[in-house]
């Protein structure tokens, strides 16, 4: 595994407490009108954060410890909508999320910190993905976080967006 690839996880916390820390503390549950051309799932910024540490938990660590144990297993998407719903999201403290989640990565940078180049090699199939190595799952976990970056980012522009005054109708 590429160490810019572990120390981009390792890092991430940090960062997206950062983000979620620059999104005015009235739009941490605001929607924009449309989500169209959101680079992440279409979530608050609340929203975003918990995402992020479920799938961390019950995503790619599950994933990521099937790969290990199983021969070529099958792993699942989850299912982000109903998660929200079902975990209250939008109730959420994203003090206690951001904390959990923070304690949630430093155990799955700690397991790839101690699996040899073989673990590495084993795969499984990724649903929605298809054929995946374990090297693979943890790209994909790194772009995952990057997704989400992006989203808060995509976010504050309409925020900004929002508080603009309507255009004039053209005479």
């Amino acid at each position: 595994m590429h160490p810019i690839t572990l120390q981009a996880l390792a890092a991430f916390p940090q960062q997206l407490e950062a983000h979620y820390a620059a999104v005015p503390a009235e739009f941490k549950h605001w929607t924009p009108p449309s989500w169209a051309g959101v680079p992440s799932e279409p979530l608050t910024a609340i929203e975003q954060v918990c995402h992020v540490r479920d799938i961390e938990v019950d995503g790619y660590q599950v994933r990521l410890q099937r790969t290990l144990r199983e021969n070529h297993p099958t792993l699942v998407s989850l299912d982000t909508d109903g998660l929200a719903k079902e975990r209250r999201y939008g109730d959420a403290n994203a003090a206690d999320v951001l904390a959990d989640f923070r304690r949630a990565r430093a155990q799955t940078v700690a397991l790839l910190g101690s699996l040899t180049p073989a673990q590495f090699d084993r795969t499984a199939l990724f649903e929605g993905y298809g054929p995946v190595t374990l090297r693979g799952l943890v790209h994909y976990l790194c772009s995952h976080d990057q997704q989400h970056l992006a989203g808060l980012q995509w976010l504050m522009g309409q925020i900004e967006a929002s508080r603009l005054p309507a255009e004039p109708a053209p005479a």
